[in-house]
Parts: C-alpha cells; structure tokens; sequence
C-alpha cells in the first residue's frame, strides 16, 4: 500500500495555506508532518480524510481497497475527541464502531487504552486525557489501513503515550500507514519528516 499526494494546493479562508505540496508514504511507515502553526499540518491530513476540499493536486492510494475512497479507509482522530458527554465510555465506542463499521468487540478497544475500568462511567467525567484515550479507542475498534493523527499525544501523560505508541507500532507492524502531525517526537524513532514551511 503507498499513499501519495503531488502538487496539492490548500486554500481556506482564501488564504493559500500550502502549494506544490508532494509526499508519499507506504504501508509500514509513518509520517511526520511537522511545521509552525497555520503552516497547513492539520489542513493536510484534513485533505487526505476528505474534509478539506484540495484546491489542486492530486491524492492517490495505490493497494487499498479500490471500491472505497481513501477517506473510507482512513481513520482521523483531530483536535476534537467529539464524544456523548451523557453516553457511558463503553455506548460512546459502540456508537463509533457501529458508525465506522468496526470488527472488533469495543470492550477489547477499551481494555486496549486501559478503560476497560470505566466502561459505564459517563464520558462528562472523563479527565481530558481519558476522552482522548476514548478517542484513540477508535482506531483499534474499527481496524483501518491508514491512521491520521492530528497532534495525538495532546492532553496524554507518559503512560497513555506508551500506550499510543505501542498501538501505531502495531499498525505500522500489520502493513498500516500513519500519517501524523505534531510539533515534536510522537514515539516513532523511524518516522520520515515531512516539513511545512508557511508562514502562520
């Protein structure tokens, strides 16, 4: 599997956001967007989930499922845990496994994140770092080949950041591709850097 993108040109608000843009990253490797902020991070890995419309140039994903779009097989976990605050942990990932089409039982998912624990708390009571391991949830609950991650260590202490990090290596083990923005090192020594350089 190789997704690539050439010549991608990003426009929001008007503002060109990034030109010319090029990369390409294959099944078993991850990539790190990097930049400053409004640099075009978080606006590319949109693009490639298909919520951002590309001004021009071209995404392409050579060996996925070529009955779905890449967004279809993508997964993008943003800023936004986007979480029930009156659903319990365990209903708020049966809702997105459901939604997404997941395979696997969500009480393995929690267990994976380490909240099989509080699978019928309500998630207003979650700490900002236990939705995000909710939301992280997501990805093992419904299994997809291309993982984007929009800063993904956010609100993660040390433990939950092993855990994430155990997780992508697993993805990029079973032939998946991460494609990650971030300001600093997410736990992935091997990961190729794909540098933005507009200006904020």
């Amino acid at each position: 599997m190789r997704l690539e993108g050439s010549g991608l040109i990003c426009v929001r608000g008007g503002r060109e956001v990034f030109s010319g843009l090029g990369f390409a990253v294959g099944g078993g490797e991850a990539l790190l967007v990097t930049g400053r902020n409004g640099a075009g991070k978080s606006s590319l890995l949109r693009m490639v989930a298909g919520l951002v419309r590309t001004a021009a140039g071209r995404l392409a994903l050579d060996g996925g499922d070529p009955e779905k779009t890449i967004a279809e097989q993508a997964h993008y976990l943003g800023h936004h845990d986007a979480l029930k605050p009156t659903l319990t942990v365990a209903e708020n990932l049966a809702f997105w496994a459901s939604y997404l089409g997941g395979t696997e039982p969500p009480q393995a998912a929690l267990a994976a994140v380490g909240l099989a624990a509080l699978a019928g708390l309500p998630a207003a009571y979650l700490s900002a770092g236990q939705q995000r391991r909710l939301s992280i949830a997501r990805l093992v609950a419904s299994p997809r080949p291309i993982w984007l991650l929009d800063e993904p260590t956010a609100a993660l202490d040390r433990e939950a950041q092993d855990i994430l990090t155990n997780l992508m290596r697993a993805q990029l083990s079973g032939g998946g591709l991460i494609v990650a923005a971030a300001h600093g090192p997410i736990g992935l020594e091997r990961a190729r850097e794909l540098r933005l350089g507009a200006a904020a």
